[in-house]
C-alpha cells in the first residue's frame, strides 16, 4: 500500500552545488567531468571551455553536450596552465555557471589530487566527511585525526580525537580538539557534517565532553576535569564511566562552538546496555554502554535532524535534534529501555537513514529495526546485532527497498547469519546461514549481465541473487563499493585498489592506504566531483596528504549527481559512523534501470 504513486509533500533542503568539474591528466591528455544537478532539466545541455595561459577561452565541443557530462581533452598543451568550465545551454540559450578547475602548467601527472595535512605528532588521517562549509557550492573536507585509540572493550588510555577542515584546494580551515574526556575508538566518536539550518553552509556535530575545545580555544564545560580513570589495576582502565557529557554544534566555516547541551541518553546503569550476543548482561565496564552511531535524517521530510545513538546490545537509545537560530532542540527520543522491549538488542555497528514507507518523511534503520519518523518503533526482525547493513532497491521486481544484513549469532543464540527483509514493514524476504556468525557481507548490483542487485558474504563460496538464488562465485572481497567504470553496475572497493566482478583489477592507488585494519576502507568514497561516479579518498603512505581519485574511464551514462539523491547523501553523512559501509541510492541503479526518479529537492542557496 505504500508504493501506489508518487508522493506529494514539500521539497527536502539540499546543497547547492556548482557544477564539480574535475580534470585529470590521463596519458598526455585530460579527462574532464561534471555534475548534473537533481534539480535541472532533462534537456539542459552543456558546452565545454578551456582557458589555456593567457588565451581566451576556447569552446570544446562541436554542439552542446547532451548526454554523459565527461569529455577528452586531446589538444590542451601541457606546458600551459589550463582551466576549464562549462556552460548551460537550455533552448538555445547559453548560461554561465559557477565552477571552474585548474591544473598548473607542467604539473606532474599524477592521477588524484593532493590536499597536503597540517601534521601532528603521533596522529594519522582516518575517516572524514564532507559538507560545503563556506557557501561556495564546493565540497570541503572535515578529518578524523586519529593517534592511539582503544576498541571499548580493551582498557588504556586514549588519545584525543581531533578533527581538522580542508577546502577541496587544499586550504586549512580549522582545528578542534575533543580533549581527554573523549575516548578515542571506532564506537566513540561519532561525527555528523551537515547543513542543519539551511542556512547553506554546513556544521560540525559530535559529542564533547569537559575540555573539548573549539578552533578559537573556546572550552566545553570545565577544562580543569579528567574523568578517565587512571588506575592501572582497575578493570575500567583508560575508559571515562563518569562526568558530564555533552552534545555540541560548531560552525562548520570557523571551527567556532555554537551551542551545546546535555547528552542524551546518559549513561545510567551500566549494566543496563546489554551483553555481546543477548540483550541482558551484567557489562559494568564501560563497553556495551560506550557505544555510539549518529546520523542526518529528514524527519518532517524538508528540514534535516541529527540523531545522536548510545547502545544496540541491550538498551537502545536515539535522540533527535533540531538546529535552528543557533540553538539545539529536542524532537523526541526513542528508549527501548530494558531486555523485555522487543527493540532492545537490535542494533549494529552501523544504520542507515531512507523513507522505508514513501511518506516523505526518513526512517532509521538500526540493524534489526526501524525507527519511524516520529521516534516511534517501527518494526523489529528480531535478527539482533550485525556488523553490516545494506539498504535500496535491490530487486527492482518488488515494491519498494529491500535491506540486506548480517548477524552476530554468539553465546548460544539462534537465527539468520543473513537476512534480507522489506524495508517497508520488515517482511522477511530470504535467509541464509543458520545459527552461523557471520562478520562481513555486501550486496549490490555488481554483475553487469544481470538485472537486479546481487548479495555475498564471508563464509560462503557463492554469490546470490536477492531471492537467495546462487548466480555465481562470491568476490574475493567483502568490504566496499565504488562507481567507477562507465556501466551503471558498480565495482568492488577494497584496501588500496578497484576490480571488476569476474574482470580483474581495474585502478590501484599506489602509494596510498586505506584505513581501520582488515576492513579496509577509505577515508571516503562518495560522488563529490565530477559526473556522477564516485571519488575514492585514502592517505598517503607517509600520512603528509589525502588523495583524491576520480575516474578518466568514459560513461555514456548521463545521471544526476548522486549526492542529490537524499538517501544517498544521508549515506555520506553516516559513512564514518561505526564499522563503515558503502552508500547506496534510494533507487535501482545497475544494469537494466530505468531512469532515475527526480528527486524532491530545493538547493539552498549558495552563499559567498
Amino acid at each position: 500500500m505504500f508504493f501506489l504513486g508518487l508522493n506529494v509533500f514539500a521539497q527536502r533542503q539540499m546543497e547547492k552545488l556548482d557544477r564539480g568539474i574535475v580534470a585529470v591528466k590521463n596519458n598526455g591528455q585530460f579527462f574532464i567531468g561534471w555534475r548534473v544537478l537533481g534539480t535541472d532539466p532533462d534537456d539542459l545541455a552543456f558546452n565545454l571551455y578551456r582557458k589555456s595561459g593567457t588565451k581566451k577561452a576556447v569552446k570544446l565541443n562541436d554542439k552542446p553536450i547532451s548526454g554523459a557530462t565527461n569529455f577528452a581533452d586531446t589538444k590542451a598543451n601541457v606546458q600551459q596552465e589550463n582551466t576549464w568550465f562549462v556552460k548551460t545551454v537550455l533552448k538555445g540559450k547559453e548560461s554561465d555557471e559557477k565552477g571552474s578547475f585548474t591544473i598548473p602548467a607542467s604539473s606532474p601527472d599524477k592521477d588524484y589530487l593532493s590536499i597536503a595535512l597540517k601534521q601532528i605528532d603521533g596522529y594519522t588521517a582516518n575517516d572524514l566527511s564532507v559538507g560545503d562549509l563556506d557557501g561556495d557550492g564546493k565540497y570541503d573536507l572535515v578529518v578524523h585525526m586519529t593517534g592511539k585509540g582503544h576498541d571499548n572493550s580493551h582498557t588504556g588510555i586514549t588519545d584525543p580525537p581531533i578533527f581538522q577542515a580542508y577546502t577541496l584546494e587544499g586550504k586549512f580551515l580549522w582545528e578542534i580538539n575533543l580533549g581527554k574526556n573523549i575516548r578515542e575508538g571506532a564506537h566513540y566518536t561519532q561525527f555528523m557534517v551537515y547543513d542543519l539550518d539551511g542556512d547553506g553552509i554546513s556544521e560540525f556535530v559530535c559529542k564533547t565532553a569537559d575540555g573539548t575545545r573549539d578552533s578559537q580555544n573556546n572550552v566545553v564545560g570545565d577544562a580543569s576535569k579528567d574523568w578517565v580513570d587512571r588506575d592501572p589495576n582497575s578493570a575500567a582502565f583508560g575508559k571515562i564511566l563518569k562526568g558530564p557529557e555533552y552534545l555540541s554544534v560548531f560552525n562548520g566555516k570557523t571551527g567556532r562552538l555554537i551551542a551545546t547541551v546535555d547528552y542524551i541518553a546518559e549513561r545510567g546503569d551500566l549494566a543496563g546496555w546489554g551483553g555481546h550476543g543477548g540483550s541482558g548482561g551484567n557489562d559494568t565496564k564501560g563497553n556495551r554502554m560506550d557505544r555510539f552511531l549518529a546520523c542526518v535524517a529528514y524527519l518532517d521530510g524538508i528540514h534535516p535532524s541529527v540523531v545522536m545513538c548510545r547502545g544496540y546490545y541491550g538498551r537502545t537509545v536515539l535522540a533527535a535534534w533540531d538546529f535552528k537560530d543557533q540553538k539545539l532542540t529536542s524532537r523526541w527520543v526513542f528508549d527501548s529501555k530494558n531486555s523485555e522491549n522487543p527493540y532492545s538488542g537490535m542494533g549494529n555497528h552501523n544504520l542507515t537513514v531512507t523513507d522505508v514507507d514513501n511518506d516523505g518523511k526518513d526512517e532509521i534503520i538500526y540493524g534489526s529495526m526501524c525507527v519511524d519518523d516520529n521516534g516511534k518503533g517501527l518494526y523489529t526482525t528480531g535478527f539482533r546485532h550485525g556488523d553490516a547493513i545494506h539498504v535500496s532497491d535491490f530487486d527492482p521486481d518488488l515494491p519498494g527497498l529491500e535491506v540486506f544484513g548480517i548477524h552476530e549469532i554468539e553465546n548460544g543464540t539462534k537465527g539468520p547469519g543473513v537476512a534480507v527483509f522489506a524495508a517497508a514493514d520488515g517482511k522477511v524476504l530470504f535467509t541464509d546461514s543458520p545459527n552461523e556468525d557471520v562478520g562481513r557481507g555486501v550486496a549490490d548490483n555488481i554483475d553487469p549481465t544481470r538485472k537486479g542487485a546481487q548479495c555475498w558474504w564471508l563464509g560462503s563460496p557463492n554469490l546470490y541473487d536477492m531471492k537467495g538464488n546462487v548466480v555465481g562465485k562470491a568476490p574475493s572481497s567483502a568490504n566496499f563499493l565504488i562507481y567507477w567504470d562507465g556501466d551503471a553496475s558498480r565495482e568492488l572497493l577494497n584496501s588500496n585498489y578497484i576490480d571488476k566482478y569476474q574482470k580483474g583489477r581495474l585502478f590501484t592507488a599506489t602509494g596510498a592506504v586505506s584505513n581501520n585494519g582488515t576492513k579496509s576502507t577509505p577515508a571516503l568514497s562518495a560522488d563529490i566531483l565530477g559526473d556522477w561516479r564516485e571519488e575514492l579518498i585514502l592517505r598517503s603512505e607517509d600520512n603528509k596528504e589525502l588523495r583524491i581519485y576520480s575516474t578518466t574511464i568514459p560513461t555514456e551514462i548521463r545521471q544526476y549527481t548522486l549526492m542529490h539523491d537524499p538517501q544517498y547523501r544521508l549515506s555520506i553523512a553516516w559513512q564514518n559512523v561505526g564499522y563503515n559501509q558503502p552508500p547506496h541510492t534510494s533507487f535501482y541503479m545497475g544494469t537494466e534501470m530505468k531512469p532515475a526518479p527526480k528527486p524532491d529537492i530545493i538547493l539552498v542557496p549558495a552563499k559567498k
